[in-house]
């Protein structure tokens, strides 16, 4: 069997690998197309890394992860579709397969954020409410950078270009949700290799509201 430490540690070497390599090759002229493109398996690839780290994985677990996966769904195909809630958009191609407009990625984006956005906050907090809090701050804090760099990379694109106060409380509100509930489940996600994943995002799209 391989040991946990080796998994973790190399798990974070990915971590950063795909962080890293995504930089360069996004700000290179000939390969940026490919790599956008390949943002769904990144997205993917981080995802496993979260599972695999977890101690001893539960049945319920699965559980825990969906809720906000169907939260996420919901609350975007409102906002594809409708307006609502988030305001008026559109995805873009580099997200991958949709489902009435809503790219399956993003709401496993949604299952990502949460967990490792819980780990984190349990850092600062026990407390339950708290905790949430801190959690959908952080999401939405990352979701502010990430929107300055959305329409350039095709991922998604507000109505007119310009993102409405309407998506942030949006975003805090159903993250704040999100989390009450994942933390019910009490997930044994690794909080180290949390820190890596969402310390990496931050610092991919920081780099792109420079470059």
């Amino acid at each position: 069997m391989i040991d946990s430490k080796f998994i973790k540690y190399f798990s974070i070497f990915l971590v950063w690998l795909f962080t890293i390599s995504g930089i360069f090759g996004i700000l290179s002229e000939g390969y940026s197309d490919w790599f956008l493109s390949m943002t769904s398996i990144n997205l993917l690839l981080l995802f496993v890394i979260v599972i695999i780290n977890i101690k001893s994985f539960k049945p319920i677990y699965s559980i825990a992860f969906s809720i906000p996966f169907f939260i996420g769904f919901i609350t975007e195909a409102l906002g594809v579709n409708f307006g609502l809630i988030f305001g008026s958009y559109t995805y873009g191609e580099n997200l991958g397969l949709k489902v009435v407009g809503v790219p399956v990625m993003i709401c496993l984006n949604w299952a990502l954020l949460t967990a490792i956005t819980s780990d984190v906050a349990s850092c600062f907090s026990k407390n339950r409410v708290l905790k949430a809090s801190i959690g959908a701050l952080l999401m939405t804090l990352l979701d502010g950078a990430i929107e300055i760099s959305a329409p350039r990379f095709d991922f998604w694109e507000f109505d007119g270009g310009v993102v409405p106060v309407q998506n942030y409380v949006g975003w805090f509100i159903v993250a704040f949700i999100a989390h009450m509930i994942y933390q019910q489940f009490k997930v044994k996600t690794d909080k180290q290799v949390s820190w890596h994943i969402l310390t990496s995002m931050v610092i991919f799209f920081i780099t792109f509201l420079i470059f």
